[in-house]
């Protein structure tokens, strides 16, 4: 019987975690819909919407620390609970980078509009694929599936660079009167970036979580295959 609501227990974690994940995922949707469309509504609403982001982290931070003093679990259910603390974590900041987005799109909107749009929908495209996959591998245990979302990480860099190089030298340094739109592509571009890094730590969680093989630090053997 207390094996069966343990079971039940970390099923509802589970649960937790992937409305979690589907919160987050359709925040860095709408902000990045909000950005090409200019759309302040929109921007507005994901703003206001973050607050029920903060709550249900919290409901699962407290669902996780119960789980770990009430059960002592032992093994893959103690590594389980705690990559669920850390993953709970990462979605969160990627939320909160998400109302970073959406805070640009408010100032692009009153400010002369520069062509790289293009290029900001491809980086965020890769985001939000990078995102989906890292749930996947979490949902299936798909330790592949999690190597290649750490594999893109280096493609999300190479935008970032392409794209800030781009405005720096086309905007910024020349001063010209698209230049505090230039900025604010430039910290999307930045934002963009720390979400795919988030979602890179998720992927290495997911690796430990089922092969207690640590990656955080030895990525090398993940890009050497």
């Amino acid at each position: 019987m207390i094996k069966r609501q343990f079971d039940n227990e970390l099923q509802e974690l589970k649960v937790k975690l992937l409305e979690m994940a589907t919160l987050t995922e359709t925040a860095i949707r709408n902000s990045v819909n909000a950005l090409l469309n200019k759309n302040e509504n929109m921007a507005g609403v994901i703003i206001e919407n973050d607050r029920e982001i903060d709550k249900m982290e919290l409901l699962i931070d407290e669902l996780c620390i119960d789980l770990l003093v009430r059960r002592q679990p032992l093994a893959i259910d103690f590594r389980l609970i705690t990559m669920g603390l850390k993953f709970n974590s990462e979605l969160e900041r990627i939320a909160d980078l998400a109302v970073n987005i959406s805070e640009r799109v408010i100032d692009i909107s009153h400010n002369p509009e520069i062509l790289l749009y293009t290029e900001i929908k491809k980086f965020s495209l890769l985001a939000i694929d990078m995102l989906k996959n890292a749930i996947d591998s979490f949902v299936h245990g798909d330790v592949a599936l999690a190597e290649r979302v750490i594999c893109s990480d280096q493609e999300a860099n190479n935008y970032r660079d392409s794209i800030q190089k781009e405005l720096v030298e086309n905007y910024l340094y020349k001063n010209r009167p698209e230049s505090r739109s230039a900025l604010s592509l430039f910290l999307v571009a930045q934002h963009l970036e720390r979400i795919c890094d988030h979602v890179t730590y998720i992927a290495e969680d997911v690796i430990y979580f089922m092969t207690a093989r640590v990656v955080k630090h030895n990525r090398d053997s993940i890009y050497n295959k």
